[in-house]
Formats: C-alpha cells, structure tokens, sequence
C-alpha cells in the first residue's frame, strides 16, 4: 500500500509545481506526469493490474501510451539502469524446464535459442512484451498482468500454474519474468514449485530459489499471500476438464471456433475433447468424463447438447460449462444475459474461466431433464416448422416464422391440469409453457418476468383461449413487456409458481421439452432443487 502513497505523493508535487510554474512549456508536461503517475496510484489503492490494459500478446495500446508516457519513460529508464547493475545474471535456471528472469530485451533472443526455451510467462503490466512473431520464433507467450511489488489473484495465479503445467507437458521449458526478477515472477516460480510439491514449505522453496538467484526477494505482503495460498491448499496441479461437442451444431461452427477454444481454456485447464456422433451422444462422453473425475465439463453446442451433457452432471459436484454454438442457444442467454448473444464465445470462455459456479435448478418431464422449459401449443408448434435445414439457413428467424404459423393456425387445446396438490382444473389455451429457465426474448414463458433459476420454483404461464389471432399479438407484447418491467399484471396472460405440475388433455399429443419433440398424452413436471452446477459470469476469485 505504500507504494500507493508513494505514487499519490508525487502526483501532488507534480500537479502543484505544474500550478506554481509560469511557463506553459513547463505546465504540461507536470501536469501531464501528475495525471500519468496519479491514475497509477489508483491503480495500486485499487490493485488494478488491467490499468495499462496490456494485451495477451503483450502489447500495451497506442491510447494507452498517451496517457502514461511519463510513467511508463521512467519505469523503462529505471528498469534498464537497474539490470545494467544488478548482481545476478538475467536469465537463471531454476529446475530442468524452468527458468527466471528480468524483462527481456531482444538481446537475450539468442540465449533463449541457445537453452531451447519454448515458452515465455510475462508476469509484468507496466512493460511491452517481445514481439516473438516479429522476431521470427515459435515462442508461446502468455501474460498475466500483475502490478510491481503485489501479486496476482488466485485465478490468475492459478491461470499461470496451469500454462506453466501444459507447456512442460508438452515438452517445452518455460521461463518467467517480471521486471527485474525479484518479486513478482518469483512468487510465481514459488507457487509452480509448491504445487508439484504438496510437503514442501514456502520457506524451503523460496530457499532453493534464492540459493540461485541472490536478489530473489519476495516482499512482506507477497510473502503472506503465498503463505495463505499454499496453506489453504490452494495452489493445485491443474484442473481437467472435458469439452464435449456436437460438430454439427449451428451449422458447424465447432469447426470454425475450436483452435480459439482450445487456445482460451488450455490455459486454465488439462483438456479432453470429445465429438458428438449418430452412435454416441453427449450424456454417453459425459458419464466418461464423470468416471474420470473431471473436474469440468465443458458443453459446445445447442440446447439439445447441454442437456445431454447435463443429465450425466445431475447431483454431482462437477460443474457444467457452456459455450453456445446452437441456433438459440437460450439457456446460455438466460444465465449469462443477453451480451452472450453479442460476443458469445469470448462471454462464455470468461465465464468458465473467471466466472462463478452456481447451483441452480432443473426439473424432469415424464422422467426426462428439463433445464429450460416444457411446452404445448405455440411452443410446440415453432419448434415443430423449425428442422435442422431451415435453423442453419434462417438461424433464429426459423423459430419466428414457425410462432407466426401457430398464430394464424390458432389451436385451442382443453386441458386438465393440477398445480401441486390442489384439485384439477380445466383450463382452454392455444399456449402454455413451464419453465425452470429461460432468457427475456423466450416470450411465451415470461409471465412474470424472466423465470429464476434457483427459485426452487417452476414458472407457469398460459394464454387465456380465444379465436381472435390479433390478440395473441397483443398477448405476446404484453409477455414482453413482463419480460422487460418485471412487471406483475394480469391481462390474457396467466402465471402461476408451482413445484409440481400434471397436464393431461385427448388434444395432447406432442409437446417440446428443451426444443426437442416429444409424444404422449400428459405430462408431469416436477422441479428438482439446486441439482446442476454451472459456470457463469462474475467477479474473478481473488483470495
């Protein structure tokens, strides 16, 4: 936290001589030094390594630039003025794949060829990283962004483990560096060696590490949040997880988006990939990965993929993760919102990597999951006109037309139906939707709002029966407006919250669980509380 000060203390000098100078050659570059050493102060009141927004590739933008150019001329002085003088070579072995060092420069490009190094963990926010592919090596470069003389968050630091893990797997050595060598990367190297050494102490290995390396020295907050780290057990081996996907999915996207997966999760993760067939679905590579112990387990598909893969996860302690390439996509949009629909893969790859896990609900029709919702009716009938040929050409614009079709068609079905235990009761409606989750834009389900996923509630909503189309339309704008306002009145919409629900009636014959078609001539939902773990967006896990 000092540092802070530090940096606060300067910024007044800077701005109040900017203030008592009466030349403007003078003023701006003051004034400009104390915005530029101000704003790196809030970064270290804050611990906000993202501040010079260094990119994976280790680039620190143009506009970026601008603003801190007084800072970041002076770190580069002083960083190139300092290892000019330090004691300790810039480069050292630490164990047979595993080196520390300062920043590099292009001059130790050479060395590194020389020792056959592969990898690079740059573990700086303030320096640019070598731009390996100008310099014309296969170097694999990873940055995680850590201010000087603090240390990364728990995700982050285990992000870094797990490269470090997989680079050596595969056969590469890996070197790390911070600015001088001294702190940050060798609180990194610390955690690497604790992790593949569960009875080694903090003290042992900084012991070994500083044996090689004499400026080796880790500061008294950063010593502490190793200790609590490697205490709490919480500096692991790599996690495993295994991505399940259905190549045909959203008309092949799998292929098109797989290398930049890989890319994304490989970096937290020992990855398994499996492909859906016509003989093996996703509940069957599922159910693997269960008896495997994964840790993880990954779905890259539609709706129908998610559910497969989530049926073999049911009241176990691994978590779903989801990367949408379906035509809806609707359970990916209901738990991470409607940005998944904008970047989905970068949305859903943060949200498995950085997110949370939550425990949220399902429910079984007629002894079938249901994660999202179960329909007869209009639902039925949209899902029906949409096959895999028109969702490929048309996309969601299928699912539109096919509600359009069931409007004009206007089917009144009679059914019988029992909310919990109360008496049964007979209700005429041309829709009616259960829904455990679905996001705003499924408008048949929002009776009162979206439906929350861990309510332990299912959400009943139906349309009062009537022979005039253009009230459907108007039925349908009000549903969206209950999406959008939460809003709780009643119009030719009704909604009921139950935990179990029959439905019988001589018109059932099909009905539409998770967008797939089913045949019978009732239904029984019945809700199953916190029964999934899934990933979604959130805070990243610090301490």
């Amino acid at each position: 936290m000092y540092f802070a000060w530090y940096y606060m203390i300067a910024a007044l000098l800077l701005i109040t001589a900017a203030v008592v100078t009466p030349s403007i050659y003078f003023k701006v570059p003051l004034a400009w030094g104390s915005l530029s050493v101000f704003t790196v102060s809030i970064a270290y009141f804050f611990d906000i390594a993202a501040i010079f927004r260094k990119r994976e590739d280790g680039r620190i933008p143009t506009y970026i630039r601008w603003i801190f150019v007084p800072f970041l001329l002076g770190a580069q002085v002083y960083n190139a003025w300092a290892r000019k003088r330090d004691k300790v070579p810039a480069i050292q072995q630490i164990e047979e794949k595993l080196y520390l060092a300062c920043r590099l420069f292009p001059s130790d490009v050479e060395y590194l060829k020389k020792q056959q190094i592969g990898a690079v963990l740059d573990v700086t926010a303030e320096f640019d990283g070598l731009d390996w592919s100008l310099l014309g090596e296969e170097i694999r470069y990873l940055n995680i962004p850590v201010l000087d003389h603090r240390s990364p968050t728990l995700a982050r630091l285990q992000q870094a483990l797990n490269w470090i893990d997989n680079q050596q797997r595969n056969g590469r050595k890996v070197l790390v560096h911070c600015a001088l060598g001294r702190g940050r990367s060798v609180l990194v190297v610390a955690a690497h060696l604790l992790s593949q050494n569960k009875t080694g102490s903090v003290k042992e290995v900084l012991k070994q590490i500083k044996s090689i390396r004499q400026t080796a020295n880790l500061n008294h907050y950063q010593f502490n949040k190793l200790m609590k780290l490697h205490k709490a057990g919480k500096l692991h081996q790599q996690l495993r997880a295994w991505i399940i996907a259905n190549p045909v999915a959203g008309g092949g996207k799998w292929d098109v988006y797989k290398q930049e997966l890989v890319n994304r999760l490989s970096q937290h993760y020992q990855l398994t990939i499996r492909t859906t067939t016509k003989d093996i679905d996703g509940e069957t590579l599922t159910k693997q990965a269960v008896k495997e112990k994964a840790d993880l387990v990954v779905a890259c598909g539609g709706d129908g993929t998610v559910t497969e893969v989530a049926s073999a996860l049911i009241n176990t302690d691994i978590a779903l993760g989801i990367i949408p390439m379906g035509t809806a996509n609707a359970l990916s949009q209901a738990l991470c919102g409607g940005i998944s629909k904008i970047i989905p893969l970068e949305t859903a790859c943060r949200a498995i990597t950085e997110g949370n896990t939550i425990s949220m609900d399902s429910a079984t029709c007629n002894g079938k999951l249901m994660l999202l919702l179960a329909g007869v009716g209009f639902e039925e009938k949209m899902v029906s006109s949409a096959d895999r040929d028109t969702k490929n050409n048309s996309g969601q614009m299928a699912y539109l037309h096919g509600l359009w079709q069931a409007i004009e068609q206007n089917s009144i079905y009679t059914l019988t139906v029992q909310f919990d235990n109360h008496p049964p009761e007979e209700i005429d409606t041309q829709s009616l939707v259960v829904a455990n989750a679905a996001p705003f834009t499924t408008l048949l389900a929002q009776g009162k709002g979206q439906p929350d996923v861990d309510d332990g509630k299912l959400d009943v909503t139906w349309l009062t029966g009537t022979n005039a189309s253009d009230t459907h339309l108007v039925s349908l704008a009000e549903l969206a407006f209950s999406g959008l306002t939460q809003d709780k009145s009643e119009g030719q919409v009704k909604h009921r919250q139950v935990e179990r629900i029959r439905i019988s009636g001589e018109q059932l014959e099909k009905y539409v669980i998770d967008g797939e078609i089913y045949h019978d001539t009732s239904l029984d939902i019945q809700i199953q509380p916190n029964s999934l773990l899934v990933r979604v967006p959130g805070e990243s896990l610090t301490d």
